[in-house]
């Protein structure tokens, strides 16, 4: 029997899905959406959890999911948790109790030999490894709850089914769109495609959309027929945490008939940043140099609005981008891959972040960073950037994919008075530490943790 057979189910919107923000806009007054209503619960006679088992691919900071994965680790730790972790082996790992019950390395879409990649593809779509290591784990460790963030193409999802077959509820944070897009991403060819939601998930295949290989699409085409057709995230999550509503959103368009999903926002540990509201003279991006982030529009926008922009961060797409600086003339800077105190002194020195993306980013850590460092945000009008940014606020908007526009914001971010860039980076940092800080993500997991149990 699941541990929450008997209680009542969680409330539902549309196709199960289910919002919950206990969450505030900037200028809000009031909680508009809350998963329990008007009266919550009191939880002070609840089930008393201590144990939890997180899982995600990595146990290291490669990128967004695997930082909210190990932050999230680390707060529960320092709020008296007994945390387990389970990923696979990786070189680059962070040292772990548990790394024994870590399966083996699998970098999808390497270049293996021939076998390898036979061996691996069945791994990939079911690894019945990370499935024997995570019952292991759990009967020694014994949680309360599993929490897993990104599983696919690594350890597989076969560890959300080991947990409930063990009886523990299990909780899924999607950093993506994989359970909606055999590609994750809902990008194609570059652009922004939901192909799938019309006609079939074999356009995957058609389409080539992971990284234009036949192989590699047609693979993650066949884990998706056999995944639904086990409904293997379907009968084993308990619950999903979206950290943006577009995501819920998203899944509504799709017609999600899986478990219900939450509004859990991310967090950030503000404690070990001091805000620097006196404006810079430069705009900052720091992330991954890759081609849904939209820095080519970034770099051409600064160009025409005579900006200094610093990139901060590496990825496949540097070699291109220092082209493009080259050819025109644009004042970008190539600051590389920075950590810690490094990269919090250069975000802190900024006039303003920028995210130009143009894919459905979920809930970008690098805003509320960025507003953690007293920082106002410009921002793209798409995915869950928008929830983020109050136009005139916190930040600016503008449209994705367009130079121009982008452009324009820029120039007036350059004329604008410091007092005005200041008094936006200071309700930026206001509401970063009331709707982002710790101790409010720490109420709203153990809120909806307390629900399933």
């Amino acid at each position: 029997m699941r541990l929450h057979s008997a209680l009542t189910p969680l409330p539902r919107l549309g196709h199960g899905l289910v919002r919950d923000c206990l969450f505030h806009h900037p200028f809000d007054q009031v909680n508009r959406l809350s998963l329990f209503g008007a009266h919550p619960p009191d939880w002070s006679i609840a089930h008393p959890m201590n144990k939890i088992l997180l899982i995600n691919n990595y146990n290291y900071r490669r990128g967004g999911a695997d930082v909210v994965y190990l932050e999230q680790a680390r707060l529960l730790k320092s709020r008296g948790w007994r945390v387990s972790q389970l990923s696979m082996r990786h070189p680059q790992n962070d040292a772990c109790e548990q790394e024994e019950y870590f399966s083996e390395e699998i970098e999808f879409g390497s270049q293996d030999g021939f076998l390898s990649k036979v061996r691996h593809a069945g791994k990939i779509i079911y690894s019945s490894e990370a499935y024997q290591k995570t019952r292991k784990l759990i009967h020694r460790e014994k949680p309360d709850i599993v929490h897993a963030h990104n599983v696919y193409h690594h350890l597989s999802p076969s560890v959300l089914k080991a947990a409930h077959d063990c009886g523990v509820p299990v909780v899924l944070t999607v950093h993506d769109l994989k359970l909606l897009c055999p590609a994750y991403s809902m990008i194609s060819n570059g652009e922004v495609c939901e192909e799938c939601k019309v006609r079939g998930r074999s356009s995957v295949v058609r389409k080539r959309c992971m990284k234009g290989s036949l192989a590699l699409s047609t693979l993650v085409y066949v884990e998706t027929l056999i995944h639904s057709a086990i409904g293997i995230y379907k009968k084993n999550i308990d619950l999903i945490f979206a950290p943006s509503k577009f995501f819920i959103e998203k899944f509504r368009e799709w017609q999600w008939d899986g478990p219900p999903l939450i509004h859990i926002p991310n967090f950030v540990d503000i404690s070990s940043v001091s805000p620097v509201f006196a404006p810079g003279d430069y705009f900052v991006y720091f992330g991954r140099m890759s081609l849904e982030k939209g820095l080519i529009t970034l770099v051409d926008a600064a160009s025409i609005a005579g900006a200094t922009v610093y990139l901060v961060g590496s990825g496949p797409m540097e070699a291109a981008l220092r082209a493009r600086v080259s050819e025109t003339g644009a004042d970008v800077r190539f600051c590389g891959f920075q950590s810690g105190k490094a990269l919090w002194a250069l975000v802190s020195g900024s006039r303003a972040t920028v995210l130009a993306s143009q894919w459905y980013e979920n809930a970008p850590l690098t805003i509320i960073e960025g507003y953690a460092c007293g920082k106002p945000a410009i921002g793209a009008r798409i995915g869950g950037i928008p929830e983020l940014i109050e136009p005139g606020g916190t930040g600016e908007l503008f449209t994705s994919g367009d130079v121009d526009d982008l452009a324009a914001v820029l120039r007036r971010y350059i004329e604008m008075s410091n007092d005005a860039i200041e008094g936006q980076g200071r309700v930026a940092y206001e509401w970063a530490n009331r709707e982002f800080a710790p101790d409010c993500y720490i109420d709203r997991i153990t809120n909806a943790y307390q629900r399933i149990l």
